[in-house]
């Protein structure tokens, strides 16, 4: 990668004393961080992977789409979205 895409990647941004950053919007949009929301990170050989995490209204409207999944527990259906998300997670990440 050239300096100059390496630089269209990057951003400077500052720490708080809290240990607060804020995520460029740019970013945000990218990874479809919604403000306020959630995020997590999570630790690879190679970096730290910023995800974002579906609010509880967002789940509802997910629950909502699924009808013939009306009478299965809540719990049942997420545990199911969530392996299915983490599956297809797995299958964009590159071997490590």
């Amino acid at each position: 990668m050239s300096q100059s895409e390496n630089e269209s990647e990057t951003e400077v941004v500052a720490v708080t004393k809290h240990g607060q950053a804020t995520i460029p919007k740019r970013f945000r949009e990218k990874l479809g961080i919604e403000a306020p929301g959630t995020v997590r990170f999570r630790e690879r050989e190679d970096g730290v992977v910023v995800e974002a995490i579906r609010s509880p209204s967002e789940m509802r409207g997910f629950a909502a789409r699924h009808d013939s999944d009306s009478d299965r527990p809540a719990t049942e259906i997420l545990r199911e979205k969530r392996e299915q998300d983490r599956n297809e997670r797995d299958r964009r990440e590159p071997d490590d």
